[in-house]
């Protein structure tokens, strides 16, 4: 069996992800207290105690759901469930930086820092009310971008994610999003919908946060990870911390290539996929994507006990 670690991206947040896996393993709350200490704030008692709106906003989305995924991993490995298992690590837009820190090659409290700067920056880079991002169910890579390119009409619209056969998100400014709505219907998307985030992320309008990013990068020691990184803007392994460095400034602005990230990985051999933290998004997009592979999603105590057994 070849597997992967893979790790879920905003959207995955809820009030109290992680709690169990921090009262059941000393090494899982850990994770949460150098967080905690990195950030110079509680964001643990945000994560276990809400308001589910805070732990939403994107700045605090971000590190928190990070924090349960490294916590998840560390219990994981607690039970000699370690990293060298996995022949690559790869994750969902802010996933990435999880999977970095799971590998290695960024520190956990760097990671944290890293984090809550990248939500800051990608909420600040527009103002609330002038983007949006819609899901276009139904429609292939190709087709979204058409539809894409044809709202545009001068404005920003693009594909921000291409997340398995049958999802496409796309990005951009607010009234042309909302043309392309109506566009893919006429396409034959068989639904068409606005989702609920607070900036259009992964397109051309993120270029502050990507410079700010890129400052802040430039700042931090990446390390070569121990396991290759599938990169979100590649869809392919690196290892190189110069590359990973350039790639994630790059993402900030780039399409998450999921499903050809997942294809490349099934193509190397992979036919395990396991998915470390909260929710089980990328599970049900792996599971439309690599038909044959296994696919489980570990993020509490019940999680590791069924995979010991």
């Amino acid at each position: 069996m070849t597997r992967a670690f893979v790790f879920p991206g905003q959207g995955a947040q809820v009030v109290g992800m992680g709690k169990a896996l921090a009262d059941a393993y000393p090494a899982a709350k850990a994770v949460f207290e150098e967080v905690d200490e990195a950030l110079g704030e509680s964001l643990s008692r945000l994560i276990w105690e809400g308001p589910q709106e805070d732990l939403t906003l994107t700045m605090n989305a971000q590190p928190a759901l990070m924090a349960t995924s490294i916590a998840a991993m560390r219990a994981l490995e607690a039970e000699g469930f370690g990293i060298e298992m996995a022949a690559f690590v790869a994750g969902h837009s802010l996933g990435e930086y999880s999977a970095l820190c799971a590998a290695g090659a960024l520190s956990l409290s760097d990671t944290a820092r890293l984090l809550r700067l990248r939500g800051r920056a990608m909420q600040e880079a527009v103002p609330v009310g002038q983007g949006a991002m819609a899901a276009l169910l139904g429609l292939g890579l190709a087709q979204a971008s058409e539809v894409a390119a044809e709202a545009a009409q001068g404005q920003v619209c693009q594909a921000a994610n291409d997340n398995d056969p049958t999802q496409v998100v796309i990005s951009g400014h607010r009234e042309a999003v909302e043309r392309a709505l109506e566009i893919a219907k006429g396409k034959g998307a068989k639904r068409a919908i606005l989702l609920p985030v607070s900036a259009p992320f992964h397109c051309a309008l993120m270029e502050p946060a990507a410079r700010a990013m890129a400052e802040a990068l430039a700042e931090v020691e990446i390390r070569a990870p121990k396991v290759p990184l599938v990169a979100n803007v590649r869809a392919e392994a690196v290892t190189d911390p110069a590359a990973i460095r350039q790639l994630l400034v790059e993402q900030v602005t780039g399409s998450v290539r999921w499903r050809e990230s997942v294809e490349w990985m099934a193509a190397q051999g992979v036919d395990a996929f396991w998915e470390i933290g909260a929710g089980k998004a990328l599970s049900g997009m792996i599971r439309r994507i690599a038909k044959e592979a296994s696919v489980r999603a570990i993020g509490t105590p019940e999680d590791i006990a069924a995979l010991k057994a």
